[in-house]
Order: C-alpha cells, then structure tokens, then sequence
C-alpha cells in the first residue's frame, strides 16, 4: 500500500494579499505583452489571415502588370515570381481572396517591407550582406546568373563582359546590376539610367543603349518581348555572377523565414518548380536549374 502524505491545509491569504498578487501579475501579463509585439512572432507572415505581396511590374517572363486588370487583385499579376509568390501564400494557407498583390520598385523594397507596406516581396530580389542589415530573407528560391542581352544584328559585337568598356550600359535605380560590372568587375560603361527593365529594353531598341545587363531570367523575359514585335535580341551567354533570389520578409521573422524555406523545398520536391520554370522560360533556350538551392538560413 502507498502512503499518502497530506499536506495541511495553506491559510486563507489575506485581501491585501491576494491585491497585491494581483496588480503583479497584471504587471507581468502587460510585460510579457509588450514583448510579444515587439518580437518576431507577432510580426510573422505565419498566421496570417491576408497577405499583401510586393512584385515587379515591369518585367515580362517574372513580374508583369496585365493591361486592364484592375490594381492589386490576385489576378493582376502574371510571371514566374507570381507563381512563387502565389505558392507561397498557399502553403501559408492564406485564401487567393486575401492576396493583394502590390508593385515594388527596385529601389523601394526595403523601405515597404520595413514600414509594413508589404508582408514579403517575390521580385527578383537578390540577396546581398547590404541588404540584409534591414531586411530578412528567405531561400533563395532560385540561383540565377547576369548576363547580357544585345541586338541580333550586335553591331558592336559585344560577346563578353569586357567588350563593355566604353559601351552604354542601362542602369535601374535600386538594381545591383550595373555596380556589379563598374565597381565589382572594374568595366568602365556608361550608365544610362532608365526606370525599370522594360524602359531599358526601349531604349535598347531604340538604338539609345548599346546592351542591356542583368539576371538571365530578366533578360530571357525582355528578348520573348521583343521577338513579339519582330526586335530581335540575343544573349551573350557569357555569365559572370550568381544572383540568389530570396523572399523579402520582415527583419527577424525567423518562423516566417522557416515556413517560406519549407514551401520553396515542396515546390521543387512536386515538380512545380520544373513546371514554372519551363513554362515562363524553356522557349528562351536558357539552361536552367530544377535542384533545390542552398538556402541562407533563418536567424
């Protein structure tokens, strides 16, 4: 048999007592309050009812504004970064009704994802230690390489990195694009600045620019543009860096980190990655990679 050792019985404690218990532990539960909303748990994407997504507008093949569509709807936006975004948000188990989709200029994402104007930004988004002293990233999703895009014609017969000494170079105001051959690879080019991809494009046609220099996937979407209208563009096929696109999020949301990590693993692991990846680029005859990359890490 057990035996049982009773306690006896704890004397009533006293009104003042019990009051003061009381107003500490209101203290405490204000604290632990406080903190909650300071930290990354409040501020995570997981959990969320609806999302806002920041996306480029102005890039054919990844982010791209469909004439007509009403501003914001789910439907509004159409691309390779899209899709990611839309897969994203699924995994999320966020309703499509309560997706809004919101353009993201190049110069300004950080600053939207820093006062809440997006939850996360799918944009091309390469990640950069710069960057990530105001931002966090998840991924990348996917490993892409800058190249450059010229004329068929290329009359200048610019094949290479080096042959862009001297050339006009289109320079996007927040893209990492032209101060990777200036400052990184030492070309001394000619920037000629333009507001997105597409104007750069234009201006390309147009004669204004002598090469268009960026992420493969960018230039892959602008020559699909461009063959539309009978302008036609190649690649150099000349790579000379590795841009590792991540998802933007909110600095220090490690548990939003680890859920958008996971959804990017499943998009590979199904096949919807290959599916994308050749519906939005396999006409542009890039190679492109269907593996999982190495992801940053969330902390």
């Amino acid at each position: 048999m057990v035996e049982v050792t009773r306690r006896p019985p704890r004397r009533p404690r006293s009104r003042a007592r019990r009051s003061a218990a009381a107003v500490v532990a209101a203290a405490s539960a204000a604290a632990a309050g406080a903190c909650g909303t300071a930290g990354a748990a409040e501020d995570s994407i997981v959990g969320k009812d609806g999302l806002v997504i920041g996306v480029h507008r102005d890039q054919p093949g990844l982010g791209q504004h469909i004439e007509g569509a009403p501003s914001g709807a789910y439907d509004s936006y159409e691309g390779f970064d899209v899709r990611m975004a839309k897969e994203i948000a699924r995994h999320l188990h966020v309703n499509a009704s309560k997706v809004t989709f919101k353009a993201a200029p190049s110069k300004k994402r950080e600053e939207m994802l820093q006062n809440g104007e997006v939850d996360l930004v799918v944009g091309t988004y390469s990640i950069t230690p710069e960057r990530k002293t105001k931002v966090s990233f998840a991924g990348p999703y996917y490993v892409a390489h800058q190249d450059i895009l010229v004329p068929e014609s290329n009359p200048r017969s610019i094949r290479g990195l080096d042959d862009l000494a001297g050339m006009r170079l289109c320079s996007v105001p927040g893209s990492q694009s032209f101060h990777r051959v200036g400052t990184e690879q030492g070309v001394p080019a000619v920037p000629v600045e333009a507001g997105g991809y597409t104007e750069c494009l234009q201006k390309l046609i147009a004669g204004q620019l002598d090469a268009v220099t960026t992420d493969d996937l960018i230039l892959g979407g602008l020559a699909s543009m461009a063959a539309k209208t009978g302008d036609y563009m190649r690649l150099a096929n000349a790579p000379f860096s590795d841009e590792r696109y991540g998802v933007g999020i909110r600095q220090g949301d490690v548990d939003g980190c680890e859920a958008v990590n996971e959804a990017i693993t499943k998009m590979y692991q199904d096949g919807t990655m290959r599916l994308q990846l050749n519906r939005w680029f396999g006409p542009t005859g890039l190679e492109l990679t269907t593996t999982v990359p190495q992801f940053e890490g969330c902390i």
